[in-house]
C-alpha cells in the first residue's frame, strides 16, 4: 500500500488529538510535524514520534506530503491554509477557516480553482448518533422540525487565573465562545435538521471583564496554577457566556446557550430536537445513547450499534454495541471519508465531510450573531 503522507502544523490540544487519529487509518502516514521554530519542531516531533520536522516554509517544499493539517491558532489559519493550496496540498484546517468572511470566502474560491481536498474539522457531526438523526430525519421519521435547543457548556476559562491564547482578539478573532464551541452547534444544527438559519439575535456576557494572564507558560487543560506575582491583569472584552434566539426557514424557532465559565461542565454539547413525530435528544457525554419522545406511546433509547442504526449510518461505527466510541473516534471517522477524496486525488462533487465551504457558513453565522450582540437587535443571515 502507498500510504498518503501527512503534515500536521501545530502542537497544542488539537493537533496531537488529529496525529492519534490519522495514526488509526490504514493508508495514512504521518510523515512529518511543523512548529514555528525548528528546535520546538524537533522537540514536539521526538516526544510523538514523527520522523521529519520542519518550520512551516519548509515543510510546503517537501513534495512527498500530500496532505497539510492546519491546528495552529486561529490568526493563522488563512495564510497558512493558502499557502498550503498554492503549494498543491490538500488541507484539513482546524475551525474556524478564518478571522473574517473576505478571508474565508478567498480560501473557498481557491479550492475550488485548485480542485484540491479541502475540509474544516467540524468532527462532532461524526459521533454516529448525530448521523442517526439526520438520517431518520431525511426518512422522516422526525416530521416538521418545531423547535431546536442547543447548549453547549465548558468550564474551562471558570477561573479568572485561567487563561489562553483564544482571550486575546488578534489571535483569535473578536468572537470566543460563540466562535469557538459555538460554531460546533450551529454546524451540527444544520447538518441534522437541514434547516437553514435565517436571523439571530444574540446576548453575550464577558463574566470576568479582567482575567489575570500567567507570565510562565501554563498548558491548555491542564488545571496548573501559578503563584500571584506570576500573573499581569489583562482587560478581556469575548464573551464568557452568550445566548442565541434563532429563526428557521422553515418559519420555526431555536435558542442556543455556549458557556466556558460552567463549572463541573467539563465538554457538554446537548441537542432536544422537536418535530411533528417525535423529539430527539442527544448529549456529547454520553454520546452512545439517544432519546427518543413519543406523544401516545412509550418513549425509546436507542444505543449506538452498527446492527440497530440506518444502514446509512453504519460506516461512522467501528465496534459492536456495547463497545462505546467517544470524542476521539469522531475525528478518526470524518478523516476517513477526508482521505478516501484524498486517495482519489481531488474534491468530490458532493462531499460527505464539512468542507471549506461549511468553514465559510459558520463564520458568516457568527459574524452576523456578534452583529446582533452589538446591536441589541435582530440579524438577517
Amino acid at each position: 500500500m502507498n500510504k498518503i503522507k501527512v503534515g500536521v502544523v501545530g502542537t497544542g490540544f488539537i493537533g496531537p488529538a488529529h496525529i492519534e487519529a490519522l495514526r488509526r487509518l490504514p493508508n495514512v502516514e504521518v510523515a512529518a510535524l511543523c512548529e514555528v521554530t525548528a528546535e520546538l519542531a524537533k522537540e514536539k516531533a521526538d516526544a510523538l514520534g514523527i520522523a521529519r520536522s520542519y518550520t512551516f516554509d519548509e515543510l510546503l517544499k517537501q513534495d512527498d506530503i500530500q496532505a497539510i493539517h492546519i491546528c495552529t491558532p486561529n490568526f493563522l489559519h488563512y495564510s497558512q491554509s493558502k499557502a498550503a493550496l498554492l503549494a498543491g496540498k490538500h488541507v484539513i484546517c482546524e475551525k474556524p477557516l478564518a478571522k473574517d468572511l473576505a478571508e474565508a470566502e478567498e480560501l473557498v474560491e481557491l479550492a475550488a480553482k485548485t480542485g484540491l481536498v479541502n475540509a474544516v474539522h467540524f468532527n462532532l457531526r461524526y459521533y454516529p448518533l448525530a448521523r442517526q438523526m439526520k438520517s431518520m430525519r431525511e426518512k422522516g421519521e422526525l416530521g416538521e422540525i418545531y423547535s431546536f435547543i442547543g447548549s453547549y457548556l465548558q468550564d474551562w476559562l471558570f477561573y479568572n487565573t485561567d487563561y489562553n491564547w483564544r482571550l486575546e482578539p488578534d489571535k483569535s478573532g473578536d468572537s470566543r465562545a460563540i466562535a469557538d464551541i459555538g460554531s460546533h452547534l450551529m454546524d451540527i444544527l444544520e447538518y441534522i435538521t437541514g434547516l437553514k438559519t435565517v436571523a439571530v439575535f444574540a446576548d453575550f456576557n464577558t463574566v470576568h471583564k479582567t482575567r489575570k494572564k500567567p507570565l510562565k507558560a501554563v498548558e491548555t487543560y491542564s488545571g496548573k496554577l501559578l503563584q500571584p506575582e506570576d500573573y499581569a491583569d489583562v482587560p478581556i472584552n469575548t464573551e464568557d457566556h452568550a445566548n442565541v434566539l434563532l429563526r428557521f426557514d422553515n418559519g420555526n424557532k431555536g435558542v442556543i446557550t455556549v458557556s466556558q465559565v460552567s463549572a463541573g461542565r467539563k465538554n457538554r454539547m446537548s441537542l432536544e430536537i422537536s418535530g411533528s413525530k417525535k423529539t430527539f435528544s442527544w448529549c456529547s457525554e454520553s454520546p452512545n445513547e439517544l432519546w427518543i419522545g413519543n406523544r401516545d406511546k412509550a418513549n425509546e433509547i436507542l444505543l449506538r450499534d452498527p446492527s440497530l442504526v440506518n444502514e446509512d449510518v453504519r460506516s461512522t461505527i467501528t465496534f459492536p454495541g456495547g463497545h462505546n466510541e467517544g470524542f476521539p473516534d469522531t475525528s478518526k471517522q470524518m478523516f476517513k471519508e477526508v482521505y478516501a477524496a484524498i486517495a482519489e486525488g481531488k474534491q468530490p462533487e458532493n462531499p460527505t465531510f464539512p468542507t471549506f465551504a461549511d468553514g465559510y457558513r459558520e463564520l458568516l453565522i457568527c459574524e452576523k450573531i456578534l452583529e446582533s450582540n452589538r446591536a441589541e437587535a435582530w440579524v438577517t443571515i
